[in-house]
């Protein structure tokens, strides 16, 4: 590239040397003669100007032989000129021209980039605009002539990210970077060094793994669709039996969330029967007996049921459960799941379907619209939850703690699970589980029944042995284990164990999850 730039120059150079060249002959061929009209350098610009636009005022005409010869240089080379500055012209309004040339009116606002246009790409530059209409949207593509335009504004410029971050020149916030495909960042050549760049990085991948390197993280759509989910449609204390149909990306993430977030009380008993192949789950998880029963009901905790054989055998259990999952992979074979459980069994709980396609008198999760949001993608609200956990740990504890930068990814991950669980703290204080959004009044309403009621130590005891199973849960779930002391490189932890042996202080640290009530309450206000 920089080899044909100095070509470029090179040829632009020589052009300007032989045209100043021939308007100096002008000059020198026509100021002698009496009949001129050609005085002076000027008056020689003036008429290649005007022979050159084919513009031909006639107010200057060159006389002498030479100048007449410049001048039929000048009338041919009229004719290219023309058609080259028109071609330049068409070329500037078709290709990426026209469009960075736009761009750059608007350096100020947020830039997100898309390197590719898809449904997923399009529902979430469609709710990105939905929350900040004073955005730019990019795809880094040419517009497919099939391809409806967007109902939103955007631009389609097949340049790529590094491009585009050169011609925001660092005016405003930094431009964000999407890869909505799939394990896109391997294969994708508009990935290429984005690490380098100083733009934020969101990829789509398929093996839950979150963070790559400083500005590239991944998210996981099959865990969106169960964050969504859980949120949407939360544990409720009457529930005790949970059936969950399908066992793949879908199924298995539902489940992982299930563990990490449906927890309400110390004496809660749900048992979880999955149907679908788990072997790789549990030789995944090998450490899930500590904290379930598995294999059979519990009266006394929470059981996950593993099923080998068809769902269709179980009719009592599909008859009596409070909830049926229906979650598989392939989206056609969910429905028929959905019509043979309707025609063949008297459900009395609920049937929730997860389908992208909307029908009246179906419980269904999982759309695009619900899963390809800023919120689920970017995080930006459960991150800084996080942040503010781990900053109320740091100032709780006396041992020496790590700030949020100095940690590692699992131990982030371990913030993130506690303000995910924040839902259900929230209907836990207020004891209304109707909640499902959390507004500043119900936050704040909540943390005010919190500091009344834990002044009870009774209360309080419950509170962080509530806290403490979620913590212990989330441990297990990642194959940690209980030690004497802490040992990250061998994952044994000394507070993996029952909450009633734990020391006063490493009872205390459940604080920091509930003291984050406070925190969002304030900064709220």
């Amino acid at each position: 590239m920089k080899r044909k730039n100095k070509i470029y120059l090179r040829m632009t150079m020589l052009l300007i040397l032989i045209y100043l060249a021939l308007l100096t002959m002008l000059f020198l061929s026509e100021h002698t003669d009496s009949r001129a009209t050609i005085h002076s350098f000027r008056d020689a610009f003036w008429y290649s100007l005007v022979t050159l636009t084919t513009v031909g005022y006639g107010d200057l005409t060159p006389v002498t032989p030479w100048g007449q010869a410049i001048g039929v240089v000048f009338l041919l080379l009229s004719a290219g000129i023309m058609m080259t500055l028109f071609g330049a012209v068409i070329s500037f309004v078709t290709s990426e021209g026209l469009p960075l040339f736009l761009l750059g009116f608007q350096r100020k606002k947020n830039w997100y980039y898309f390197a590719s246009y898809g449904v997923e790409s399009n529902t979430l530059a469609q709710n990105i605009y939905k929350e900040d209409p004073d955005t730019v949207i990019i795809f880094g593509e040419k517009r497919d002539e099939q391809t409806e335009f967007p109902n939103y504004p955007c631009m389609f410029i097949n340049v790529s990210p590094a491009k585009i971050v050169a011609h925001k020149k660092n005016i405003g916030t930094k431009c964000k970077v999407f890869l909505m495909k799939e394990n896109d960042i391997g294969i994708n050549i508009r990935a290429v060094d984005l690490h380098t760049l100083p733009v934020e990085v969101y990829a789509r991948t398929t093996n839950g793994q979150d963070h790559l390197s400083g500005n590239i993280r991944f998210f996981h759509s099959y865990d969106c669709c169960a964050r969504q989910y859980w949120h949407s449609n939360p544990l409720c204390s009457c529930e005790t039996t949970i059936v969950i149909i399908g066992f793949e990306n879908y199924g298995r993430c539902i489940l992982e969330r299930a563990i990490l977030t449906n927890i309400i009380s110390v004496d809660q008993h749900v048992a979880y029967h999955i149907f679908g192949d788990a072997r790789e789950f549990l030789a995944m998880h090998n450490h899930l007996y500590e904290t379930f029963s598995l294999g059979k009901e519990s009266g006394v905790t929470d059981s996950l049921i593993f099923h080998d054989d068809l769902w269709e055998m179980h009719h009592t259990l599909m008859e009596q459960a409070d909830r049926i999952i229906i979650c598989t992979d392939n989206e056609p074979e969910g429905w028929n799941i959905f019509w043979r459980l309707n025609k063949y069994y008297k459900i009395q709980g609920h049937i929730h379907l997860h389908s992208n396609r909307k029908a009246p008198g179906v419980t269904y999760f999982g759309t695009n619209e619900e899963i390809y949001t800023p919120d689920q993608i970017m995080r930006t609200k459960l991150n800084q939850a996080a942040i503010t956990i781990n900053e109320i740990f740091c100032k709780s504890v006396s041992y020496p703690t790590l700030s949020w930068e100095e940690l590692d990814d699992f131990h982030r991950e371990s913030k993130i699970a506690a303000a995910d669980h924040l839902l259900m703290k929230v209907r836990i204080l207020l004891q209304d589980e109707t909640i499902t959004e959390l507004t500043p009044m119900i936050i704040e309403t909540a943390y005010n029944k919190y500091c009344e009621t834990k002044k009870s130590e009774q209360v309080q005891d419950m509170y962080r042995e509530l806290d403490h199973i979620r913590w212990l849960r989330f441990y297990i779930f990642y194959n940690w284990s209980y030690g004497p002391r802490r040992n990250d490189a061998a994952r044994q932890h000394p507070m993996l164990c029952p909450y009633k042996i734990l020391t006063s202080e490493q009872k205390r640290e459940r604080d920091a999850a509930w003291e984050l009530l406070g925190s969002i309450a304030s900064e709220m206000k």
